[in-house]
């Protein structure tokens, strides 16, 4: 058998014996709204990224529905507290940030669309955050926590 015949063998061989990738996990809706959150505050320059403070200006919730090629299909405000100006910013912040990633068709459940809400979060300058992107924050009231705080020993 020539060189070229037995490398071509060998490398058959060796593929067969590989062991296959592990199975990717099912995207969940909080990973697609990870992705959703980050692309919003990746086309806005109106966010911020240092703690959220304990007194907010505004909390709006808006509800998207994305459709299965990531576009929004509807965004509206399932929750505002008066300040007309930034809920209007907070939609027009997931417009502008569109088209998003095409979720996954299990999230679609046969709907052709995915609906979820996200909250923005607006401090005094009117800069924003996303609730999605906002880390265990014990004691503030839009981050439930299912642990209490340790008790004193004092």
């Amino acid at each position: 058998m020539d060189k070229k015949k037995l490398a071509l063998v060998a490398a058959a061989v060796l593929a067969g014996c590989a062991t296959p990738p592990p199975p990717v996990p099912p995207q969940t809706l909080n990973d697609y709204k990870l992705g959703v959150a980050q692309r919003i505050v990746a086309a806005s320059r109106e966010t911020y990224s240092t703690p959220v403070p304990e007194m907010l200006k505004s909390i709006v919730v808006l509800e998207i529905t994305v459709d299965q090629a990531g576009a929004p299909l509807e965004v509206t405000a399932f929750r505002s507290n008066g300040y007309e100006d930034l809920t209007l910013r907070a939609i027009t912040s997931v417009v502008d940030a569109a088209p998003f990633a095409a979720p996954e068709a299990a999230l679609l459940q046969g709907k052709g669309t995915v609906s979820f809400l996200e909250t923005f979060l607006f401090r005094d300058d009117d800069a924003f955050q996303l609730r999605t992107l906002v880390g265990d924050s014990v004691g503030h009231p839009w981050k439930s926590s299912t642990t209490s705080p340790p008790a004193s020993t004092d």
